[in-house]
């Protein structure tokens, strides 16, 4: 009788070390799923400031996709999420106005000239007030892209030197979808 009492409570301590097992193995790969989404497919953030008033404003929601960049090239337009050079720990959300290969230049009735042709474009409202480094032709690289904030005149932006040309490689993501506040939830457009 004792060593049938002695089994069973061996039987019970390999179940519970199964479960034990069976739910860390769960929680692992609950975790690397969540790593690798936040890391390669998607990820919340939030805006902080006016920059991009009137398409997104202080205090939205924001999915970044941060997959679609790295089968595709960003587009003029796209809302794409950089770091800031000097603060790692800072993300700016601009769009993209210049792209690589082209001269961007801002004159003083604050048109934007792409290649020398003026820019068609619905998002900037306000007549820019300081066309700051972009007042001088700026020949874009290879792999740089002209960013630009939709309220251009409160925008630091690849106007300022601070900020100047975004790299490729600097690219976080695309702003795809705005989560909050729930009357505003949706896909961004971009063009």
């Amino acid at each position: 009788m004792e060593t049938e009492i002695i089994e069973t409570e061996e039987n019970k301590m390999k179940h519970i070390l199964k479960e034990l097992l069976s739910i860390s193995i769960y929680l692992l790969l609950v975790f690397c799923a969540a790593y690798f989404i936040v890391t390669y497919v998607g990820q919340r953030t939030q805006v902080s400031g006016s920059s991009m008033e009137t398409t997104l404003s202080d205090g939205d929601h924001l999915i970044v996709d941060k997959i679609s960049y790295r089968f595709e090239d960003p587009e003029r337009f796209d809302i794409i999420v950089f770091p800031f050079q000097y603060d790692t720990d800072t993300y700016y959300i601009k769009r993209i106005i210049g792209m690589p290969g082209e001269t961007v230049q801002i004159d003083d009735s604050g048109n934007i000239y792409i290649d020398g042709e003026l820019l068609e474009e619905a998002y900037g409202r306000e007549v820019i007030q300081n066309p700051g480094r972009a007042s001088d032709p700026i020949l874009l690289g290879v792999d740089e892209y002209f960013v630009m904030g939709d309220n251009r005149n409160n925008s630091s932006d690849s106007r300022d030197p601070s900020v100047g040309n975004i790299h490729r490689r600097d690219i976080i993501g695309r702003a795809f979808i705005r989560i909050w506040p729930s009357s505003k939830f949706g896909i961004l457009k971009h063009q």
